[in-house]
């Protein structure tokens, strides 16, 4: 076991779907964090966890500096798009005038700075500046999320199916608990400097697998239908997605099915110390969200 570090960690995103598990996972061992949000009014059920809260944006970088003053790490997460380069940034910059330690960054599965997608780009770009910075760093590069598939909860309720340009590709999708347990142990043990972490679920799957999976646990036949990328981007867009990121999905999938996203790693057992959740605990857990009327 890697020896405990207990200087006050500073969390970005910590309202959203990684962040909010990492909050939770850090409050019931109870770590010591602040968190840095944009509207405090959303905070509250962090505060009430007991963390400390302060209001900034990670695109207003004169906000940065009185939110890191004290912070030895920081977990650095924002949503993702064409801003994230300049804004991850500003965080960048400020935790070096700060002499913050360490940055524990979530990334993407294939960042790389040189990249051809999108999403591989935007976090390449900003690993880069982390590690040019002369900071202790960690990237977590977690594959597609399980949770993910709560977007498709709309047309499973209704259709009974669920519509993608994955045609037989294989996603070592992960569950969001599993990447918040690696992150929390890099934020709160020594030994995971400037160390790069490529986080997958247990097993590489087919959107047809998926089907199956879901099929069993909600007792219904529920379908995955192959669609063009074209009719994919329109769905998503209709749905009231960006064209930027609906774009960056499409890249994605079309990455997944010549075999980019079927690698299986051990970093969330060497890591987390727990077993990684499979899809079948991801369904029988949010089983609700797919069925009518919860």
């Amino acid at each position: 076991m890697k020896g405990e570090v207990t200087e006050m960690i500073l969390l970005t995103g910590a309202t959203g779907t990684v962040g909010g598990e990492l909050a939770k996972q850090l409050a019931d061992a109870g770590v010591r964090a602040r968190a840095l949000v944009r509207h405090r009014a959303k905070a509250k059920p962090l505060e009430e966890a007991g963390f400390e809260i302060v209001e900034g944006d990670l695109t207003k970088p004169e906000t940065l500096d009185a939110a890191l003053r004290g912070v030895e790490c920081v977990f650095l997460l924002s949503s993702p798009g064409p801003q994230i380069v300049t804004a991850e940034g500003n965080l960048v910059e400020a935790a070096k005038r700060a002499g913050v330690s360490h940055v524990v960054k979530l990334s993407a599965i294939g960042a790389d700075a040189n990249s051809s997608l999108m999403l591989g780009w935007w976090h390449g770009q900003v690993e880069k500046q982390i590690e040019e910075s002369g900071l202790a760093f960690t990237h977590l590069r977690p594959n597609s999320f399980m949770q993910n598939f709560l977007g498709f909860a709309p047309t499973i309720k209704a259709h009974d199916a669920f519509y993608a340009p994955m045609k037989d590709g294989l996603s070592s999708v992960v569950d969001t608990r599993d990447i918040a347990a690696v992150a929390k142990a890099a934020l709160t043990e020594a030994g995971h400097e400037n160390q790069i972490y490529t986080i997958t679920g247990p097993e590489a799957l087919s959107y047809a697998e998926i089907a199956e999976k879901l099929s069993s646990v909600l007792g219904r036949k529920i379908s995955y239908v192959d669609v063009p990328p074209e009719a994919a981007k329109k769905g998503m867009m209709d749905a009231g997605m960006p064209e930027w990121f609906a774009e960056a999905l499409n890249e994605l999938y079309a990455a997944w099915t010549e075999g980019h996203g079927a690698i299986v790693t051990n970093v969330v057992r060497g890591v987390a110390q727990r077993e990684p959740l499979t899809f079948d605990e991801f369904a029988r857990d949010y089983a609700p969200a797919f069925k009518d009327g919860e």
